[in-house]
């Protein structure tokens, strides 16, 4: 057990603790700022219809079939589509939309599990804000 922890923490965090070179970004060109105009509430539902009602919960233990029943109130939308407006308008992420947890599955049908490729990763992240997440990158 304790190879196989140290094969899976030494597979997934490889790259923690490194060091990282900022100044690849100098040579980028500085271009000049767009207005962002606010989400509407069509961009919401949009973004919460690809979202699959199967997929296991987030970290705040909200499945996206909750979510969109919560979301059928349109009131409960508004609300929402305000607060990506101020994540964008204000420039800041809050922090329990940073929180992830890293969950070790075996993958199914490996004759043995003493690699790491009979695993499979998966990261929990809080619900709210990968839907906003995926409202922006819808719009990018």
């Amino acid at each position: 057990m304790s190879e196989l922890w140290d094969a899976l923490h030494n597979t997934y965090n490889s790259a923690s603790g490194r060091e990282v070179d900022l100044s690849v970004l100098d040579p980028l060109p500085t271009l000049q700022e767009r207005d962002w105009p606010p989400f509407s509430a069509l961009e919401l539902t949009d973004a919460l219809a690809s979202c699959s009602s199967r997929s296991s919960p987030g970290l705040d233990h909200i499945m996206w079939v909750h979510f969109k029943a919560v979301l059928e109130n349109e009131k409960s939308v508004q609300l929402l589509v305000t607060l990506a407006d101020a994540c964008i308008c204000v420039g800041h992420w809050p922090k329990h939309f940073q929180d992830s947890v890293s969950v070790i599955i075996l993958k199914p049908g490996k004759p043995t599990y003493s690699s790491p490729k009979s695993f499979r990763p998966i990261v929990l992240l809080n619900t709210v804000g990968k839907l906003i997440e995926k409202m922006i990158s819808n719009r990018i």
